[in-house]
């Protein structure tokens, strides 16, 4: 059964037609044409994402069923082509590769109001909060963040103070560290201090659980 599962199941690209996280789902819009395609909640948060931009460009493994086609499973996401690379007057005065160049900085949401547009997160080990502009947010590809939600931040000092450039998922941030696409000694500091913990908790469970002699 699970052999004739896979066999069903074809890539295929296309884009986000709409994507509401209060509902758990939206659809995407395949290039090659034909009925939209299901795009459910656990499939983007097996991608390690909340939310995502209308628009975005997506490819994905689908499958038919009963029900029609959907996502089974999302390859890759890139940000709506539309999405502006510098969407801020805030960010005029700065060279767009000074931008890009900017290390990935780990991060928590502390709120964000997508009616207001705006919304701040704490970087690990900093006090001043980091300002996120919904504009930045759509142009790298998301569509809202949640209190809590671990993020990697490009940040600069702004007229606002500290703010975001680009907003990535944690673990999207993390996949690119590990493949070699992003570089940035916090991040890398970040799994490999998860994975210390991960090695030390292992370490005391053995100790713990050792058998009597």
């Amino acid at each position: 059964m699970l052999d004739k599962q896979a066999e069903d199941r074809f890539e295929l690209d296309g884009h986000v037609k709409w994507f509401d996280p209060a509902k758990g789902f939206g659809f995407i819009v395949p290039d090659a044409g034909g009925a939209d395609i299901l795009l459910h909640a656990n499939v983007l948060r097996n991608y390690g994402q909340n939310s995502v931009a209308d628009g975005a460009r997506i490819r994905i493994q689908a499958q038919r069923t009963e029900r029609g086609t959907q996502a089974v499973e999302i390859l890759s996401l890139d940000p709506p082509p539309t999405a502006s690379a510098v969407p801020l007057a805030d960010f005029a005065e700065f060279d767009a590769e000074y931008l890009s160049s900017r290390p990935l900085e780990p991060a928590r949401i502390k709120w964000f109001d997508k009616a207001k547009g705006f919304g701040f997160a704490n970087q690990f080990g900093m006090s001043d909060d980091i300002f996120l502009h919904v504009e930045v947010l759509r142009s790298s590809g998301l569509s809202d963040l949640e209190p809590g939600e671990a993020v990697a931040l490009r940040v600069i000092q702004g007229r606002r103070g500290r703010m975001a450039t680009e907003i990535l998922p944690w673990d999207a941030a993390v996949r690119g560290v590990r493949s070699g696409t992003e570089r940035s000694a916090s991040v890398d500091a970040g799994t490999q201090s998860d994975t210390d913990t991960d090695t030390d908790a292992a370490s005391d469970t053995d100790t713990s659980s050792g058998s009597p002699e």
